[in-house]
């Protein structure tokens, strides 16, 4: 994920899409990126690094701004746009963080582990959010909450230790894809 996003240089290959390479602004303007552990600044508001970050991704001010308070309402974080980073709850970062990695409409979503932290609720209307972004657009989610993928994705593809296990449509499995995700970490 982090060779996709241009984060960590390949040992070896090429990433492209649409034939624009992983270095390119081009490239970088079509991806969307939510990293595990992302960084915030703390003594920034909510709208302040939605801001900052608009200005990073190559927004226009009037651009940033409404697509901001857009983001904000669509994550639950209207009522804390004004409040210090700093005094959001883990929940309420990882919301902020999923409002950055949509900032430019991307068409390549990158997600690690996007709904960690997120309550029951909020994490059945993020899956909500991610299945409607799919449908026009590629969404790569990492996750360890078997759950979210089952209700979302169209195809998936299972790693461990770096190959490839499964890949496919689920709904074609016939089973419980947490029960076969387990038995493939058990078999070793």
């Amino acid at each position: 994920m982090r060779i996709i996003c241009g984060v960590l240089k390949p040992d070896s290959g090429t990433v492209t899409f649409d034939g624009l390479g992983i270095s390119s602004a081009d490239y970088r303007a079509k991806l969307g990126y939510l990293p595990q552990d992302f960084g915030y600044y703390p003594d920034f508001t909510g709208m302040d690094f939605l801001l900052y970050m608009a200005v990073l991704k190559g927004l226009t001010k009037t651009q940033a701004k409404n697509k901001a308070i857009e983001l904000l309402e669509l994550v639950s974080l209207k009522e804390e746009t004004n409040k210090k980073i700093k005094t959001y709850s883990g929940g309420m970062k990882q919301r902020l963080g999923i409002a950055q990695a949509l900032l430019n409409d991307p068409q390549v979503l990158i997600l690690d582990e996007p709904t960690a932290g997120l309550d029951p609720k909020e994490r059945v209307r993020f899956r909500n959010i991610i299945a409607e972004i799919g449908k026009e657009n590629i969404v790569v989610l990492s996750t360890h909450i078997v759950s979210d993928i089952e209700h979302i994705a169209d195809n998936i593809l299972m790693m461990k230790d770096g190959r490839l296990i499964y890949q496919g449509k689920w709904q074609e499995h016939l089973g419980n894809l947490e029960d076969f995700y387990i038995k493939q970490f058990e078999e070793d």
